[in-house]
């Protein structure tokens, strides 16, 4: 596979140690789409970088990293003088599924977080003219710290669909697509978009794109379920100061 972090430096910003692509979705999807891992990581994972270690190595092994933290992309810009450009999960995902290699019938393994979750997703592809098979659909079990799911390889290598689109919770979503990377004996496009199509059927608060350029994603996902999206958000405030210390290298690790 033709290297897709190569080219011009100035397309990738070394942020905290990793590359991320500074650029737009049509561009983004042009670069990944002959196979690769594309991660789409959040503030409230990516203060985790000082500490958690596979998480880290999945960001590092990622093919290509798209800015979708809104909260790093301010930070960045402010300290750097920079303008980079913050291309969210939700932008990617429109412009994907726009895709005619997406959209067509046995292309595409969707990778679900829950059957309500599926139900909810599916409902609303299929309203778009997306009609995936119930063998195009994983629902993916609880995975622990060791990573591994000798049933999803086995089945994406027998498919072998050009893409494949992970749904699951960020800290989790990279750590599976960088093994999936390493194990499959293929190597299709893998998109961990996580909550992006959540925001689209309803299955979590729908964010409009307004919402979404204004950098509002997170506080309607707030207002929505204060209870479960405040405290992690709250949290997220330590990528600041692992920003403002560590710029664009990559944070040392902590311990305990």
């Amino acid at each position: 596979m033709e290297n897709i972090n190569g080219g011009a430096e100035d397309v990738f910003r070394k942020i905290l140690g990793v590359n991320f692509f500074d650029g737009n979705a049509a561009e983004a999807i042009a670069k990944i789409r002959h196979g690769g891992l594309l991660v789409v990581p959040a503030a409230p994972a990516l203060k985790d970088m000082d500490r958690d270690i596979g998480y880290r190595d999945a960001l590092l092994g990622a093919d290509l990293v798209i800015t979708d933290s809104a909260l790093m992309v301010l930070i960045w810009n402010l300290i750097e003088r920079d303008s980079l450009y913050r291309l969210s999960g939700l932008e990617y995902l429109k412009e994907l599924l726009e895709e005619p290699d997406v959209r067509q019938t046995g292309n595409t393994v969707w990778i679900m977080a829950s059957p309500k979750s599926a139900a909810t997703n599916l409902k609303w592809l299929a309203e778009s003219g997306i009609v995936v098979d119930q063998d195009y659909v994983y629902m993916a079990p609880m995975y622990g710290s060791e990573m591994e799911d000798p049933k999803l390889v086995a089945l994406l290598n027998r498919l072998r669909p050009q893409h494949v689109i992970v749904t699951i919770g960020g800290g989790t979503q990279e750590r599976l697509g960088l093994y999936l990377k390493q194990n499959l004996d293929y190597l299709p496009a893998i998109h961990c978009i996580g909550a992006a199509i959540a925001f689209l059927s309803g299955d979590q608060v729908q964010i409009p794109m307004w919402g979404d350029r204004f950098y509002l994603g997170w506080l309607m996902r707030c207002l929505s379920e204060p209870k479960r999206y405040v405290p992690r958000y709250w949290e997220a405030r330590k990528l600041v100061g692992l920003m403002l210390r560590y710029r664009s290298e990559l944070p040392m690790l902590r311990t305990g």
